[in-house]
């Protein structure tokens, strides 16, 4: 059966990936991203708008053109997200603290919030939020983005609870380290904070992982196909790491 997936920041990185692993399974596809011109080169058939993910009138604006043309809506990814400030706690400006949880957080809850009002009515659905290992673990010059991705879970674990009896699957997808340019900008952040050289910091996260290894953007997709599937179709309410089992977060 041919499933209509959205997926929220899906002009670049995970998501796109998310929108290419999607597409090749035969599913309808339709992504958002703020970026104007990642939105004008998602590839042919894969639908995409612009719209800020944290901007709820803009939110709105999508799921009604997606009601109007799609008529339903059966897998949410919850992916928009943004790294955040990079610095120590007594140094964080307050308005860069607020940008970071609103796209991360606020921007799942509004994806969800308006997902469910389509999904209810089914009686089925599958949502799907990117939290990050960020979300399991603490992490040092990252205090608004590792807030964000832990409440990313509580509102995930939340609504597995509230929309369960509906037929509707929620799962949280934890990434660790992912190769691409996000994480390049993360690493030279940290690098800076820390007085350290970015190839360090990037070995740095190889090393605290069982796998010695960043992931890749094909890695986080594959998990987000397998929670939308009928294989998963008891796994809901889980936070689920695609990492290379973290043990050291730090390193």
């Amino acid at each position: 059966m041919t499933r209509r997936v959205l997926i929220t920041a899906g002009a670049n990185g995970i998501g796109l990936e998310m929108a290419r692993a999607f597409a090749d399974a035969g599913d309808q596809v339709w992504v958002t991203d703020v970026d104007a011109a990642a939105v004008a080169a998602v590839p042919a058939g894969i639908r995409a708008t612009r719209c800020d993910a944290s901007d709820e009138a803009e939110m709105i604006a999508l799921f009604a053109t997606i009601t109007a043309d799609w008529g339903g809506l059966d897998v949410l990814c919850a992916n928009a997200g943004i790294k955040g400030p990079t610095a120590a706690i007594e140094d964080m400006d307050l308005a860069e603290w607020h940008a970071c949880l609103a796209v991360n957080l606020d921007g799942a809850m509004i994806a969800a919030k308006h997902a469910a009002r389509m999904m209810k009515p089914a009686g089925a659905g599958v949502m799907i939020f990117t939290s990050s290992t960020s979300g399991l673990y603490g992490t040092p010059y990252r205090a608004p983005y590792v807030a964000a991705k832990w409440a990313v879970i509580g509102l995930m674990k939340t609504v597995a609870m509230e929309l369960g009896p509906h037929g509707i699957r929620a799962n949280a997808i934890c990434p660790g380290s992912v190769n691409g340019p996000r994480i390049d900008r993360v690493i030279e952040a940290e690098a800076q904070a820390k007085g350290m050289t970015p190839d360090a910091v990037r070995q740095g996260y190889a090393s605290g992982t069982a796998m010695k290894r960043l992931s890749d953007p094909e890695d986080v997709a594959a998990m987000a196909l397998f929670l939308s599937s009928d294989g998963a179709r008891m796994v809901s309410g889980q936070a689920l790491a695609v990492d290379g089992m973290t043990y050291n977060v730090d390193p």
